[in-house]
């Protein structure tokens, strides 16, 4: 019973201690590196960037550790993941992760409508699977395995379906979750990927 309790009060102390020391190393390389595509707080400006913001730490340390490897083809990301250490990466996830995301909203309601319809139910017919089996309700993401859509660039989302289908992303033998994404974004139609972007840009 005691050893529980020193453990515990180990435990605590530890968390206490790491987030009055913050994210040192994180915070150097976001705002040398990161802050320049990503945004200091994870929000990028550009839709061409991701948000990083609220993304789950596990997801952002696994695609830069992906980057590292070559397991995720992208040459400027490559350069930026593969001096980083693995304390580094650790860090990074979670320091994005506590970053508040900034709201976004459509400008296209019918494909939010129809998003919305894939993304709760998936499409029967073609074997879609509904996307909130893997990102949740929400669009948060079901925290280690999938990442957070909710409130992220519609058109970046797009861009990532797109590539799914086309083999350009995923199809490496060491991202299994990544076959699952090639899989689904095969059976889907190019309208049908717009909506479900659309749709979990909006999510809050």
């Amino acid at each position: 019973m005691k050893n529980n309790v020193w453990l515990g009060l180990g435990a605590f102390v530890f968390m206490a201690t790491a987030q009055a020391a913050g994210y040192p190393k994180a915070e150097k390389i976001v705002s040398q590196t990161c802050a320049a595509c990503h945004g200091a707080d994870g929000n990028s400006a550009a839709a061409e960037n991701p948000v990083l913001a609220g993304q789950t730490p596990e997801y952002i340390q696994r695609q830069l550790e992906h980057f590292k490897k070559g397991a995720r083809q992208n040459p400027i990301m490559q350069g930026m993941a593969a001096p980083l250490s693995n304390d580094e990466m650790v860090e990074l996830g979670h320091f994005f992760s506590e970053q508040k995301v900034k709201p976004r909203t459509s400008k296209d309601p019918k494909g939010v409508e129809l998003g919305k319809l894939i993304y709760r139910g998936g499409v029967a017919k073609t074997g879609v699977p509904a996307c909130m089996a893997c990102h949740g309700p929400s669009g948060a993401g079901i925290p280690v395995q999938y990442p957070r859509l909710a409130g992220q660039h519609a058109s970046y989302v797009l861009k990532q379906l797109k590539a799914f289908k086309q083999n350009e992303r995923g199809a490496h033998k060491s991202d299994t979750l990544g076959k699952v994404m090639i899989d689904i974004a095969n059976k889907m139609t190019e309208e049908q990927m717009a909506a479900v972007s659309e749709y979990v840009s909006a999510l809050r």
